[in-house]
């Protein structure tokens, strides 16, 4: 995917042309949302920020704080958000925006991380997360037998894991994942703090 990352202007043309459910996940990562009132938002890889607008849509009260490595994406995010969000040029290995966070999302970013560094962003995200707080990761993963429409991936860049390892790191983190959607090869998953019981 990352030769979506060259063209910020044609980012969602290429998303959807590339990954015919594109829609369908971004629908899918606002409904995993709802029932929280939230103030503060984490986009991790906000991207152009189609995200966070449909979050923000969603939260009406809410602001974003959105990180992403390319400051062309970032500057195609600030024209669709606005003085709503705070955005910075930021990689996920990097020490995370200081919390809480009612609502922490991330679509089709966090398979750019191998498998250490998805635990690592777990056990990172579990601290920035208010009380009753959530996180939401849309991504597409390995999947147990052939899908018909694979999202086109690209060697070395995109680093996609089977979905019963990525809630294993979950778990080990501190997170109770709750699988919301699944269809090919793209899934979104809701984790809040798992409770000390």
């Amino acid at each position: 995917m990352v030769r979506f990352l060259h063209a910020p202007e044609r980012y969602l043309e290429l998303m959807r042309d590339g990954i015919p459910l594109y829609d369908r996940l971004e629908d899918e990562v606002v409904r995993a949302c709802t029932g929280l009132r939230v103030s503060r938002l984490l986009d991790l890889g906000v991207g152009t920020g189609e995200t966070s607008r449909r979050c923000l849509e969603a939260h009406p009260g809410a602001h974003v704080i959105g990180i992403d490595a390319s400051a062309e994406m970032l500057a195609v995010a600030a024209e669709v958000l606005g003085e709503r969000a705070e955005l910075r040029v930021q990689r996920l290995e990097d020490p995370l925006p200081g919390g809480p966070f009612e609502l922490v999302v991330s679509a089709l970013a966090v398979h750019h991380l191998d498998g250490s560094g998805k635990a690592e962003l777990f056990r990172r995200i579990v601290p920035c997360l208010a009380p009753g707080g959530r996180f939401v990761m849309a991504d597409v993963f390995v999947p147990d037998a052939p899908v018909s429409q694979p999202t086109p991936l690209v060697a070395d860049a995109d680093k996609p894991d089977r979905l019963d390892d990525v809630l294993h790191s979950m778990r080990t983190a501190g997170l109770r994942p709750v699988v919301r959607w699944a269809e090919q090869d793209l899934t979104v998953v809701s984790a809040s703090v798992a409770s000390g019981d």
